[in-house]
């Protein structure tokens, strides 16, 4: 289920959040929260919240994760996002996926240009 707040800002941590969508998914929460930085500009934090049980104990805590994504960010991040999901999709559909560079011969750069490692 999916739900979406927009959030009044608070006194106290999470003033900067202004919109958020909540993504319920088993054992797993995920917050998509828009925030402001101090010079105004907005980004992204994904926060994935996790219930965990200590073994042996019924105490319950959650174990959260968060990742901040900048706006000069997002057109690379859906990219890369849009293609693994594809590559997962074509592996459940029994096809033989594209493949991928391994992540060592990956090379990290700020061009827009395209490059392929194609062998025959």
């Amino acid at each position: 289920m999916e739900d979406s707040v927009k959030k009044m800002q608070f006194e106290g941590g999470d003033k900067e959040i202004l919109y958020s969508k909540t993504i319920k998914a088993g054992k797993r929460i995920y917050y998509l929260d828009v925030k402001k930085n101090l010079k105004d500009d907005l980004f992204l934090a994904v926060t994935e919240s996790k219930k965990v049980q200590s073994k042996g104990d019924a105490q319950i805590s959650f174990e959260k994760h968060k990742i901040f994504l900048y706006k000069e960010d997002f057109d690379k991040f859906m990219n890369g996002m849009n293609d693994v999901i594809n590559y997962i999709k074509q592996c459940k559909a029994g096809e033989k996926p594209v493949e991928a560079v391994p992540y060592e011969d990956r090379q990290e750069d700020d061009s827009d240009e395209i490059k392929l490692n194609i062998e025959f």
